[in-house]
């Protein structure tokens, strides 16, 4: 249940973020409004270090596969896209499109065990889902002609 909570809270935090960032944008430009996201996330994060414990940033070394360790490029990239798509289509529908992207890779990653992942099984029940997702998007993008 705790977990069903902090992923509720991650997507209304990644619209809320998604908003202010596309907002700085307008008074900046893309890529400062990118930096500036990542550099104050990289403060929080060394706060966060410095609280909650000190492990060394040496370990990053051992991570294997290497490519792993591109996370904060794709979070650039995510930032970046994010940005342009809500400021493009607006928030509602930005977000709709970001997460059936998010469960259609989500699950090829799954059932193809991509990056390390445990092979999940192939389930037509999960592609109906998605149908019914895509489905959904398309009836927020309908609109009614009078």
């Amino acid at each position: 249940m705790i977990g069903i909570f902090i992923a509720i809270l991650s997507g209304a935090c990644m619209s809320v973020q998604g908003v202010f960032n596309t907002g700085v944008t307008k008074s900046t430009s893309l890529w400062v409004s990118n930096s500036w996201v990542q550099a104050t996330a990289l403060v929080v994060c060394i706060i966060g270090w410095l609280v909650t414990g000190r492990d060394q940033f040496s370990l990053l070394f051992k991570v294997q596969p290497k490519y792993m360790l591109l996370g904060g490029v794709i979070g650039a990239l995510i930032t970046l896209t994010v940005i342009k798509s809500m400021s493009m289509l607006g928030p509602a529908k930005a977000v709709l499109f970001i997460v059936i992207a998010q469960i259609a890779f989500a699950y090829l990653i799954e059932v193809l065990g991509w990056f390390g992942t445990e092979k999940a099984d192939f389930s037509i029940q999960k592609i109906i889902g998605l149908a019914v997702a895509i489905g959904g998007i398309l009836i927020f993008q309908w609109e009614r002609s009078s």
